[in-house]
């Protein structure tokens, strides 16, 4: 929320109603545009109202992208392939759309009307999203009777319809994902101690919640799709979505928003860092050329400018590698080792993946039904137990890391940007995985091989691509290792 405040004088409000000195949350101002009060503003009673729409927002949102190849490969009759194609590219799509939202949010909305615009967009995509799928069951119904045939195929427009209402709940969640985040951890004063240890503990009840709200999803939505109705499935997050847009507007009162101390767009800023290196990049003053000038006042704005851009750019190795480093700052230590630790255990599961494949394979060659793929293997389920517990454990310290250290590494006026940064990590990584499934998927399987990706998963060789996967977990950890070394930690960045 944009808010502008006076500081022509210091009695730009009455006395009853400005907080005291020690009691104001620096930096931040409440609905009315006065100095926000630690005792009536923000922290956890400000911040429940925020997770509250960010669990009603990842509810619909899994609800929708959980069980979404059954409905492509179900009702709208897409091929495995093709429908696996569709969600990796939506979900890349999605995860990639917030750096659009903190574009906008940063620049011209602010984090508070974002996420308004974003829940609004929420309920329209899902909405068309419940008609879609209600408007396919009547039709193919009435389709049924008048052939008498017991499947009918969707039209042209149904299949259009359906997929613009996907990609809308997808530009919604670009509003979404930056600026929810951002704006709770915006409800804790870092310069206040106990609210500083708050927001770390935020960051992990969030987590917490969020992985809550990610079971009760698959199991409620999943079942009611499945075994119910699939209009019924979808249409109940459009539900959800209003009563959180109800809830998110009831804290308004009670929220505290940042000052704006820089009101031009944060990418401007950077771009315009980017341009003018370029211009003057081989100009040298021995040669007469005129280096390109500014003004006194310019060139306080572009030193802000240049030290905003170099604190972006350093965030592009560990956005690269998903990895961070040391410093001696205690939080900094703290984010920063959660994020080996994450990583580290991700190579460690598929080293565990890549072995019990090995061991499956083997098994199945031992009891002779490497050719019949609907047998059952003779082993327990509870050999996969040790690498979904690890990886599970790699997400929880991982995706924490990742979340604190974008929103604490960058200034003020670029955190949503920042959170944006992190989502696109995965959005980029599920583009990565559909294309080098498909190039290793065509490089083993031709010359009558079966390949690595096998109908039979008996012929299939998932182990050697566990083992490749595991390899470039290895590379990233050292990538991780080396910009550990030089990586410094920035706190309180003012610009």
């Amino acid at each position: 929320m944009d808010i502008t405040i006076s500081t022509a004088t210091g009695n730009n409000f009455p006395e009853a109603e400005t907080p005291l000195l020690y009691d104001v949350a620096r930096g931040s101002v409440d609905f009315k545009g006065r100095p926000a009060a630690r005792s009536k503003s923000g922290c956890w009673k400000s911040a429940s109202f925020i997770i509250g729409v960010e669990l009603a927002e990842r509810f619909a949102y899994y609800g929708i992208s959980s069980n979404l190849v059954s409905y492509l490969t179900g009702p709208l009759g897409q091929s495995t392939a093709t429908a696996a194609a569709n969600v990796n590219t939506w979900s890349g799509t999605a995860l990639l759309t917030p750096l659009l939202g903190a574009f906008i949010a940063d620049s011209f909305l602010g984090r508070y009307r974002m996420i308004l615009v974003a829940c609004l967009l929420y309920i329209l995509g899902l909405g068309f999203l419940s008609l879609s799928v209600a408007l396919h069951s009547f039709h193919s119904s009435d389709c049924q009777k008048a052939r008498n045939s017991t499947a009918c195929p969707p039209s042209q427009l149904e299949v259009i319809f359906f997929f613009f209402s996907l990609y809308l709940v997808a530009l919604a969640q670009g509003g979404n994902k930056p600026c929810v985040q951002a704006f709770g951890a915006d409800q804790f004063d870092e310069e206040d101690e106990e609210e500083s240890l708050a927001k770390s503990s935020f960051f992990n009840w969030w987590n917490f919640f969020l992985t809550a709200t990610l079971m009760l999803s698959l199991v409620v939505l999943n079942y009611i799709q499945e075994n119910l109705s699939w209009a019924l499935g979808f249409g109940i997050p459009c539900v959800v979505m209003c009563v959180a847009l109800i809830v998110f507007s009831l804290g308004t009162m009670t929220y505290r928003y940042s000052i704006d101390r820089d009101r031009r767009s944060p990418l401007v800023r950077i771009s315009r860092v980017l341009i003018k290196t370029a211009r003057n990049w081989r100009i040298l003053p021995h040669e007469g050329a005129e280096v390109e000038s500014l003004t006194e006042d310019e060139e306080v704005y572009f030193s802000d400018d240049i030290e905003a851009a170099k604190t972006i750019l350093r965030l592009v190795p560990i956005w690269a590698t998903s990895l961070g480093t040391i410093s001696k700052n205690r939080s900094g230590i703290l984010m920063l080792q959660r994020i080996g630790t994450g990583i580290f255990l991700s190579l460690l599961a598929m080293v565990i993946a890549a072995l019990i494949e090995t061991k499956r394979l083997a098994v199945a060659v031992e009891y002779g039904v490497v050719d019949t793929p609907k047998a059952t293997v003779p082993m327990s389920v509870w050999w996969l137990a040790p690498q979904y517990l690890v990886f599970g454990v790699a997400d929880v310290f991982t995706f924490i890391g990742l979340q604190e250290f974008f929103y604490d590494q960058v200034p003020t006026e670029f955190r949503s940007i920042g959170l944006a940064l992190y989502l696109s990590i995965f959005g980029v990584g599920n583009l990565l995985s559909s294309i080098l499934i498909s190039i290793i998927s065509k490089a083993t399987s031709g010359d009558g091989h079966d390949g690595w990706f096998s109908d039979n998963l008996n012929r299939a060789h998932l182990d050697y691509f566990y083992w490749l996967l595991a390899g470039l977990s290895a590379v990233a950890f050292a990538a991780y290792l080396y910009f550990a070394k030089s990586y410094v930690c920035y706190r309180k960045i003012s610009v």
